[in-house]
């Protein structure tokens, strides 16, 4: 029974929610290292949301930089309830939504995806380029709700919270997205 509590509690130590905790309290104390150590963990799902908002690769860069240069000042006012995901993404979110009011755009629900610029598609591979392809299918939020589940590891209710809609919106449109990829998919290849 205590070896199977020391597992438990290991396993615990050692979950990335944890070890970004651990990362976010060090950036706090002004650490460069945990700061470019959270930055390594945390990129692609950054950069994979800032662009589900934006749609531009540029701007998503921008408010990448933006977001790190906010959570390293904001890192003190971090209180660990063991989402630092769904912290960091609330900061990309609005970090996305002021740079869409900056250029004069907004975000809606339904919108129609903006069209991408392929004019360098030659150096993507081809599975990236199908799959870029099917996530155009995607509408805005569907992108944005697939994104923070697959690639941020935010659970259902986390996203829900973040975009400010209810748990089973979240739920039926990741349902949606999927299939709609899958289709897309299983016809592509």
């Amino acid at each position: 029974m205590v070896t199977i509590v020391r597992k438990e509690a290991a396993a615990q130590e050692h979950t990335p929610a944890v070890s970004e905790d651990r990362l976010l309290a060090a950036m706090a104390r002004g650490e460069t290292g945990a700061l470019e150590e959270f930055y390594s963990r945390t990129r692609t799902a950054v950069y994979a949301f800032a662009l589900s908002i934006l749609r531009h690769s540029e701007d998503a860069e921008d408010v990448m930089q933006e977001t790190y240069i906010h959570a390293f000042g904001a890192a003190a006012s971090y209180r660990s309830q063991g989402k630092p995901m769904a912290w960091l993404m609330t900061i990309v979110r609005n970090l996305s939504l002021k740079k869409l009011e900056e250029r004069g755009r907004t975000v809606q629900s339904e919108e129609l995806p903006e069209p991408v610029d392929h004019t360098d598609f030659t150096r993507l591979s081809a599975d990236r380029m199908l799959l870029q392809a099917a996530m155009e299918l995607l509408t805005p939020e569907e992108r944005q709700i697939l994104l923070l589940h697959s690639t941020a590891g935010l659970r259902h209710r986390e996203t829900a919270a973040l975009l400010n809609i209810p748990l089973a919106t979240a739920l039926s449109k990741y349902h949606r997205a999927l299939s709609k990829l899958k289709k897309y998919l299983e016809e592509e290849t």
